[in-house]
């Protein structure tokens, strides 16, 4: 069994060392085995975190106006087709800068002063972008906005990982998740009511910029990780340890590149009107605001390859019903509220992923590494998306994410059943409703694996159940 194998065929590891598959996992640093970093947490986790997701949620409005008006702004330009992919692409080039620079600084000044300079910068790219319409001088001001946001990404992400344990992280990653997916979409519905050739809309989203640093900085529960130097991960560990996650957080960015770098260029393409490119690219956010959670949370009581291949697959659906319906249509709407509802978790579904076996000493460098590697895919998917358009036409927009989305959804059906694991993370009792929902299609595709190449149909249950060495069927129990 090769290192790929290990990771996805055994129990997940949390602790400073990973130790043989068949010991029990180590719950991580805290002494009371709950697997949480003793000490940050004054109160709860509700109030360790309140701050965070606030600043966070005014940050990304006023990513989400900037990046529509930029869309919109670039279409009514006449900026090429290749031009505008290039001003997208140049956001996402930025991830893979400001998340190293970030894990950097996290070491030496913490948190919340990183969190105040990035957005003190990310504000003055945005207003600068709206004073110098021009291509050049857009795709530089995306890398640095891109790079701001990348690095916002890596606090975020280290401050919760920090204080998460593995029982709750798939529920809280998907409450940061849900944060900035619905954030960002007001930003984007504000395109109905603000003018994007005027220079407001890029003063009212660097306003919002500003008043994010004011819950993070002020909030006096907020309870930051303890400032440390964090461990190294270098992308070949990362991948030898977790290779699913890695590869899976490469084509979520390819596909949220595509999606979310040209939708409101495809809604403009397409005729629609200001209003109704406003709530065509809202939608999305309107999907994952009712399925965001659910879906996430499934993944904390199912295998998350699972869960994470049958909302691929389902977005990929979505896009076909968008490619005959098309966006002018109700089940336009529909279509891409369905898109953004199941592709938005896939991001935080792989994080969990690989955060369920990377030592909690190296958690911090994981995530610098899941941020870098999702911002190469989505600096490639406006490049695929753009090219697409230009050879098939607007269409093509809808093409690159049905295409995309289902090749994750294939590669998370090939790897669980490459490398099978018991499909419930928990005793059935404790599993809620909406991980129920992933039992059926995932307990089909093990069944079908089992009639191509016969195994022992009883694996051993991880939970209460494995410590009185009970075993039980590889099927949906009764």
């Amino acid at each position: 069994m090769n290192s790929g194998d290990a990771a996805d065929g055994a129990t997940p590891l949390i602790g400073p060392a990973a130790p043989p598959a068949e010991d029990t996992p180590d719950p991580g640093p805290a002494e009371d085995g709950t697997g949480s970093v003793p000490g940050p947490l004054t109160h709860s986790l509700v109030w360790a975190t309140w701050a965070l997701f606030a600043g966070l949620g005014l940050m990304l409005a006023g990513a989400g106006l900037f990046a529509t008006v930029v869309g919109v702004r670039a279409e009514l330009a006449g900026f090429p087709t290749l031009t505008i992919g290039l001003v997208s692409a140049g956001y996402y080039l930025g991830f893979t800068l400001g998340s190293r620079l970030a894990l950097t600084a996290l070491g030496q000044v913490g948190h919340i002063r990183v969190f105040a300079a990035l957005a003190s910068i990310l504000g003055a790219a945005i207003l600068t972008t709206g004073m110098i319409v021009h291509p050049v001088a857009w795709i530089a001001l995306r890398v640095v906005a891109g790079a701001c946001l990348a690095g916002q990404y890596v606090v975020a992400e280290s401050w919760l990982n920090q204080i998460v344990n593995n029982e709750n992280r798939g529920r809280v990653l998907s409450i940061y998740s849900l944060t900035t997916v619905v954030a960002y979409g007001v930003g984007q519905l504000s395109i109905a009511v603000i003018d994007p050739t005027t220079l407001t809309a890029f003063g009212l989203a660097t306003v919002l910029i500003s008043l994010a640093v004011a819950p993070v900085a002020l909030s006096e529960d907020a309870a930051p990780p303890m400032t440390t130097t964090p461990e190294r991960m270098p992308l070949r560990e990362l991948y030898s340890i977790v290779p699913t996650g890695v590869v899976t957080s490469l084509m979520v960015g390819l596909a949220h590149g595509s999606f979310l770098g040209l939708s409101a260029v495809y809604a403009t393409r397409s005729g629609l009107d200001r209003e109704a490119i406003a709530l065509f690219i809202a939608m999305p956010t309107v999907g994952g605001l009712l399925v965001q959670v659910p879906i996430s949370s499934a993944s904390d009581d199912i295998d998350r390859r699972a869960v994470g291949a049958l909302a691929a697959l389902t977005a990929a659906g979505g896009a076909l019903l968008l490619l005959v319906a098309g966006p002018d249509m109700w089940l336009g709407y529909v279509a891409m509220a369905v898109i953004g509802g199941t592709s938005y978790p896939l991001y935080s579904i792989s994080g969990a992923y690989t955060n369920d076996w990377v030592p909690t000493a190296k958690l911090t460098a994981a995530a610098s590494q899941l941020v870098i590697v999702y911002g190469v895919g989505a600096f490639v998917g406006p490049f695929l998306a753009s090219i697409v358009m230009g050879s098939v036409g607007a269409s093509g927009f809808v093409w690159t994410a049905m295409l995309v989305h289902a090749t994750i959804g294939g590669y998370l059906v090939v790897r669980f059943l490459q490398h099978r694991s018991p499909l419930r993370a928990k005793p059935w009792n404790e599993v809620a409703l909406a991980g129920r929902v992933f039992v059926i299609p995932a307990t089909v595709v093990g069944t079908g694996r089992r009639i191509v190449r016969p195994r022992n149909r009883r694996v051993p249950l991880v939970g209460e159940d494995a410590t009185g060495q009970i075993d039980i069927p590889a099927q949906r129990p009764s």
